[in-house]
């Protein structure tokens, strides 16, 4: 078995051997054990449940909320001749129908699917009558409302159990705590699971957190120091903006990246990046998912994460070659104030989320009783604006109203205009020879796709203008034109959030909001705040204290860190102290003052540690005011 998972692993993906419990995990599932992995950024997640599948019969469901990434997963099987399909918000209902349809009666191997869909009647029922070899949970931890960053439609991910109740369970995640680890296994119902995990240490990253007042003066030195390639996590887009040209102007090759950008201007910038055209990216924690960028020497946090998991996966970014890297935290006070004041507001009364309900569906004109599966583009800074509400309180109403089942909100993710023909060929001929206005486009259609009759087909209006040396705007109104014929389905593009309405509107004051869930996840955020500022207080070891908060023991040190390092300097300032205070005292006796002045290393407060170290020893003697040097008989 062992070797035909070997043989898949160097057939689809070139490698010659799996990385570390690849192989273990893979195995687990193919025994058809429920089966948790933790596997750090980088340490090949997607592999576990691909590779197992490949040799299943059957379909693979994967869950994942990162649309994005499960966009390129599926180009990237597809590219090495997989069949798989993602069906995420923002689609059609018709094209939902055509995809699942496939994954019956077709030879769709993975399905990947956002956690939103399954609140869909439709593709429960349709999931009811594939046959499933793999369930996948990827981000695992979304599902514990212990974690860092719950997702409440995870929760529907108890119904896969119902629908296939012998069907295993893989749940993959970079970071878990111990209660989370349980709560991931209790939420998915784990028969006899397995876990594996690989530890917390990454022994070539020197983790650094830096109090620091002139902060872009110790990144541009430490830029300049470190050289190579690089990220930039800051706080806003504003500041993406501004790092960025600051970098630009001392000499640095540098580029933003936030979500506010179009799909193909982020698409070009971290191209660049991946390609090393640009050194260094400084972006919001929007950039970096699926990622795998090898060389990366340094990922620098210029404001505080709000927690140790997000930082442990943004930080775990740099050195995945295994080469020495540094991950670098740089703080103010100001900055762990606005943490906490910031992490007060992300807490609302009920009564402001019930407003924010009241005016969603005012906004997009929603009447009582009606609305349920409606859904939309939704621009939170457009609304914020219109109802005069601050955007940070007003994203966590949405999340708490997501998650007592009012709504659905997805991620900003570029959806590709999409086309279909609907009626047959015959049919379509007929009117061709009617219409020469309409006869190039649909030739050029059916030269360039296949497939085209059966189900939607991504489009690019800009290369169809190209191609018939039209305006843009022509084309749109070519493909409108079909549609209005009733000729074929045409999708237009978009890059935007998708809100979705699961149940009809009711009115806001018979709102139920879960009071006492709400109380409970601002008790989980504060002890992640106070584990954060704990870390950046810690005096040991940077690296023994993520893996102390991650559940793991390991009591040697990194000897990497800003703390070790530190630690080594004062333990090598000391020895060389010693051994000039041995030098001195051997010449003559002199009293505290005559022996702190005459040493030449270390500042005043060292020289009298290493002093009365020698004093508690033995090896230095006191007597009448006077130091000696203790020497044998």
């Amino acid at each position: 078995m062992e070797s035909k998972s070997l043989a898949i692993l160097k057939q689809y993906w070139g490698f010659q051997t799996f990385r570390p419990l690849q192989s273990e995990i893979i195995a687990s599932v193919l025994q058809g054990r429920d089966t948790l992995a933790l596997l750090p950024t980088g340490g090949g997640k997607s592999v576990c449940f691909q590779v197992p599948a490949l040799q299943l019969p059957g379909i693979c469901i994967v869950i994942s909320p990162l649309i994005a990434l499960m966009k390129d997963q599926v180009q990237n099987l597809r590219k090495k001749g997989i069949d798989a399909v993602a069906i995420f918000s923002g689609m059609s209902h018709r094209e939902v129908d055509i995809a699942l349809d496939n994954c019956i009666y077709g030879r769709i191997k993975f399905l990947y699917l956002s956690p939103e869909r399954l609140y869909s009647d439709l593709v429960k029922e349709r999931i009811r009558y594939m046959k499933v070899s793999l369930f996948a949970i990827d981000e695992a931890h979304c599902i514990s409302q212990w974690g860092y960053d719950f997702r409440p439609p995870y929760l529907q991910l108890a119904l896969l159990r119902q629908l296939h109740p012998n069907t295993p369970f893989l749940a993959l995640t970079a970071t878990a705590t111990p209660a989370v680890v349980k709560d991931i296994q209790d939420k998915l119902a784990f028969v006899g699971g397995a876990v594996f995990q690989q530890s917390f240490r990454r022994g070539n990253l020197g983790y650094m957190a830096l109090a620091e007042d002139d902060k872009m003066g110790r990144m541009l030195r430490m830029i300049q120091k470190l050289g190579g390639s690089g990220v930039i996590y800051v706080r806003n887009r504003r500041e993406t903006q501004e790092v960025a040209q600051y970098l630009v102007n001392h000499g640095i090759s540098a580029d933003f990246y936030h979500a506010g950008l179009d799909a193909q201007t982020r698409s070009l910038k971290q191209d660049s990046w991946m390609d090393n055209k640009v050194s260094v990216i400084v972006a919001t924690n929007a950039f970096g998912m699926g990622i795998d960028k090898p060389d990366v020497r340094f990922v620098l946090h210029i404001d505080i994460p709000d927690s140790l998991e997000a930082y442990y996966q943004e930080a775990g970014r740099a050195g995945r070659d295994g080469k020495k890297a540094f991950p670098v935290l740089m703080y103010q006070q100001a900055d762990r104030d606005r943490l906490w004041e910031n992490f007060e507001a992300s807490y609302p009364p009920i009564t402001f989320i019930q407003q924010v309900y009241h005016q969603l569906a005012n906004y997009f004109q929603i009447a009582y009783g009606a609305g349920k599966g409606a859904f939309f583009d939704f621009d939170i800074v457009d609304f914020c604006k219109r109802y005069l509400i601050d955007i940070l309180p007003t994203m966590s109403a949405l999340k708490f109203l997501e998650r007592d089942g009012w709504i659905s909100v997805s991620e900003a993710v570029f959806i590709p205009s999409r086309f279909k023909f609907e009626i047959d060929y015959q049919e379509l001929y007929k009117f061709q020879v009617q219409s020469a206005k309409y006869d190039p486009l649909i030739k050029l259609i059916l030269r360039t796709y296949g497939g085209v009759f059966e189900y939607y087909v991504p489009i690019n209006e800009y290369e169809f203008a190209k191609k018939l040396k039209m305006s843009y705007s022509d084309v749109v109104d070519m493909f409108g034109g079909l549609q209005k014929l009733q000729l074929a389905s045409y999708l237009p593009k978009t890059d935007a959030p998708q809100l979705e309405f699961l149940q009809p509107r009711v009115d806001y004051r018979n709102l139920f909001i879960d009071a006492t869930f709400i109380q409970e996840r601002k008790d989980v955020k504060e002890k992640q705040l106070k584990a954060i500022y704990a870390y950046l207080d810690d005096t040991e070891c940077r690296s023994k204290a993520l893996q102390r908060y991650f559940g793991e023991k390991d009591d040697t040190y990194c000897e990497v860190c800003d703390l070790c390092l530190m630690r080594a300097h004062r333990q090598d300032i000391a020895k060389k102290l010693r051994k000039e205070i041995k030098l001195l005292l051997l010449q003559d006796q002199k009293t505290i003052k005559q022996l702190v002045d005459e040493l030449t290393i270390g500042n005043d407060e060292v020289k009298v540690r290493v002093i009365r170290e020698l004093l508690d020893e033995g090896a230095v003697l006191l007597a009448n005011g006077f130091y000696s040097w203790k020497t044998p008989f």
